[in-house]
């Protein structure tokens, strides 16, 4: 009948595993698995224990029951611990089932000797076959091992009621149960010198309780989740690749975007020759050789976009191949289109009206530079020949290489020629077209148009031009007065103190005055001028700029017989 009752708990804990093995969750929980893996081979043990006729017979299956309270109550103890999201040291497990290992061993090794079992004898009961033993020497050992593990097993339990955190109060409550009537039907078949132990049915409750709990435990997962909805219905492909390029696994949406390793066999390296695949290798040497983790790239009309990882699913953290994260991103691409459309539009407009602002701004410049040089109803040219001047000198400074100038400082100096003597439109006309020697008052007048021309470039050019424009413009404007050896105007800087474009403004300035008509003067030679420009270097003007100008005199002599030649009248205004 035990027979009977026992083989029947045998079939129901091979259906249940066969039931959890159905299941086919891509997580599997360790832990649920080595219980009902065990419960079967117990449970067999004990079938056959009613029927066994011998002692070495009975031994041998005593071997395989005692995998209960060694084994199964070591995973229990790191089923807990999991349960609380506790992750043992690899060193504890080892030591854990390693006791556990040496205790079987143990056993198996007293089957033919007197050390475990002292006295074994079979009784037939009319309802099966009994086995009645008295304990040997070493049973001892077998007991200090059940209570140090019960006594972490309450250790744990005494835990899990004072710790807070996120973990299922259920999956403790059930092992804490399986473990509490296991020992209370240990305790009471030891009390009582029970024929038949009850345990079988216990752990066949246990292991339908399991079964049912599995389930239950994946929505506890959150990667089991994750992992299932990645799988089927995710919107992302996800392709795992091996260090040496060999294929390991994939998700269903990852085939959307590879169908050719819907064939593919796992281990075998990936073909390089396949237009797709060399997308993965091309993918890979990136990340490797430049540290590129994402790639884009169009398949039919949709485009795509790979991001690239190491894995690795080791303790130590060593990597193991490669994760490609693959999406649909033709969407977000169309959306970046239609940005940077727009963005481009949006650019050239604000390009387009800046040019004309700036446009606007030159014409106002211009236009109050011819206002003042026509004051004294003269058309000049001041303005326009300075500009050329300052033009020549720069392009002989840099080819000499005298002082650091690039191409943009170059067009910034030229461009901002014109400003120079913005300031003159607020000196009083009779001061300006005066035919005389200036007084002293009229004089102090007069040099104030230097800070007026700082002041105007900054009111019409600030927020408008680029900055660095606007300082060189500013710095031209109020500094092109100032004499190197300090004794200039306005603010008498000294050396290189002045500023380099002010420094070349000056030159040129000073040289037009020289060979031009002034209303206090008549013009004098291109040859005095070139003399009394090198003779004044080191005073008035930047004593490096000699070679310079000596450098380019022949253009400016060529410049200025070309504006002879042309019959434009001189203008008169004063140059102080």
């Amino acid at each position: 009948m035990m027979s009977v009752a026992f083989g029947i708990c045998l079939l129901l804990s091979v259906c249940i595993f066969i039931h959890m093995a159905q299941k086919n969750y891509n997580n599997i929980d360790i832990y649920y698995w080595t219980i009902v893996v065990f419960v079967p081979i117990i449970l067999l043990a004990y079938w056959l224990k009613t029927m066994v006729t011998t002692v070495e017979g009975a031994k041998l299956l005593f071997c395989f029951i005692y995998l209960d309270s060694t084994f199964i109550l070591a995973v229990l103890l790191f089923a807990m611990l999991h349960a609380l999201g506790i992750i043992a040291k690899p060193w504890l497990k080892i030591l854990v089932y390693g006791i556990a290992l040496v205790h079987m061993a143990v056993i198996c090794l007293c089957v033919h000797n007197n050390l475990y079992y002292k006295t074994l004898e079979i009784v037939d009961t009319g309802i099966g076959m009994a086995t009645k033993m008295t304990p040997g020497p070493l049973m001892k050992f077998h007991v200090i091992y059940l209570v140090i593990v019960l006594m972490a097993l309450v250790a744990v339990l005494v835990v899990s009621f004072l710790r807070r955190g996120t973990y299922s109060r259920r999956n403790l409550t059930l092992y804490a149960s399986v473990v509490g009537l296991g020992i209370s039907v240990y305790v009471i078949e030891l009390l009582n010198d029970m024929d038949f132990s009850l345990l079988p049915f216990l752990y066949i409750i246990g292991d339908f309780v399991i079964a049912i709990d599995y389930d239950y435990a994946h929505t506890h997962d959150i990667s089991c989740l994750i992992s299932e909805q990645q799988n089927y219905h995710g919107t992302r492909g996800y392709l795992a690749i091996g260090l040496r390029r060999q294929f390991l696994s994939c998700n269903y949406k990852c085939l959307e975007f590879f169908p050719q390793f819907e064939y593919q066999r796992v281990d075998s390296k990936i073909q390089k020759s396949v237009a797709t695949n060399e997308l993965i290798y091309e993918t890979i040497d990136n990340y490797e050789k430049k540290g590129k983790t994402s790639t884009k790239f169009q398949m039919g009309n949709m485009t795509c976009v790979c991001e690239i990882s190491h894995f690795s699913i080791r303790r130590d953290g060593k990597k193991q191949g490669y994760l490609l994260d693959i999406r649909d991103a033709t969407e977000e691409q169309k959306n970046h289109d239609i940005i940077a459309s727009y963005n481009k539009t949006l650019n050239a407009e604000i390009i387009a009206k800046t040019e004309n602002i700036k446009g606007i701004q030159r014409k106002v410049v211009m236009g109050m530079a011819d206002m003042i040089e026509n004051r004294d109803d003269n058309t000049g040219g001041h303005v326009k020949r300075t500009s050329a001047v300052i033009a020549i000198i720069t392009h002989e400074i840099r080819k000499q290489h005298t002082f650091d100038i690039d191409d943009q400082m170059e067009d910034y100096i030229i461009r901002s020629a014109p400003t120079h003597d913005l300031g003159k439109v607020v000196i009083d006309s009779n001061i300006l077209t005066k035919q005389g020697k200036l007084t002293d008052e009229e004089y102090a007048i007069m040099k104030s148009h230097a800070v007026k021309s700082g002041e105007i470039v900054n009111i019409l050019l600030d927020g408008i031009e680029e900055p660095a424009f606007v300082k060189i413009a500013y710095n031209l404007a109020r500094h092109h007065h100032e004499r190197w050896d300090g004794k200039g105007y306005p603010d008498g800087l000294v050396g290189n103190m002045i500023p380099l474009e002010a420094r070349i403004m000056a030159v040129a300035d000073v040289y037009d005055a020289l060979v031009s008509v002034r209303c206090y003067k008549e013009p004098i030679s291109i040859e005095d001028a070139n003399r009394i420009i090198l003779e004044n270097m080191g005073t008035q003007f930047d004593p490096r700029l000699k070679e310079v100008f000596e450098g380019c005199k022949g253009e400016l002599e060529k410049y200025y017989m070309a504006e002879q030649r042309s019959g434009l009248p001189e203008k008169k205004s004063e140059e102080a």
